[in-house]
């Protein structure tokens, strides 16, 4: 599957994540407020997020969400393989100013269609305790598998499963 897609909607534009977007989405991501509910809670720290792009650049997938209206860098997502027809979209943060107004589920939308042209199931993993991002997984349609435990930054943590099927 192509994981670096550039998708252009009404309220966001995505494109790939280069190395000089690491300064505008750490200013983005050093909001703690972003990652209170997120197991990796303190991804707001410099060196913590620094890793966390790092990797985002290293395997690929990591794209930059801007807002349409203006360019401005509000957040990153990614694909990452699930599977051999499967893609899991996850790894998004988007700046508050852009919650609840439509922007995620717009982003969600076109990563959603641009996978399913190419995969059978898209896949989407939230941390148990962040009900914040599960609601917004569950408004999308998506079925909860069973939960698991999957590694993340080197360690093994629970996570609840969501799936999207091509019709």
């Amino acid at each position: 599957m192509h994981r670096q897609p550039v998708l252009i909607g009404e309220l966001v534009s995505v494109a790939p994540t280069t190395a000089d977007d690491h300064d505008a989405l750490y200013a983005v991501a050093a909001d703690p407020a972003i990652w209170d509910q997120h197991p990796a809670h303190d991804r707001w720290q410099p060196e913590v997020f620094r890793a966390f792009f790092d990797e985002g650049l290293a395997t690929g997938g990591m794209l930059t969400i801007r807002d349409a209206a203006d360019g401005a860098v509000i957040g990153a997502t990614r694909y990452v393989p699930a599977g051999p027809q499967a893609v899991e979209i996850g790894w998004t943060f988007l700046a508050r100013s852009h919650w609840r107004r439509g922007y995620n589920r717009e982003l969600k939308r076109l990563m959603i269609d641009h996978a399913l042209t190419q995969v059978d199931a898209v896949r989407f993993s939230a941390g148990v305790d962040n009900h914040r991002s599960r609601r917004a997984i569950e408004a999308l349609g998506a079925t909860q598998l069973p939960d698991a435990m999957v590694e993340r930054g080197g360690q093994i943590v629970p996570r609840v499963l969501y799936e999207l099927r091509r019709a």
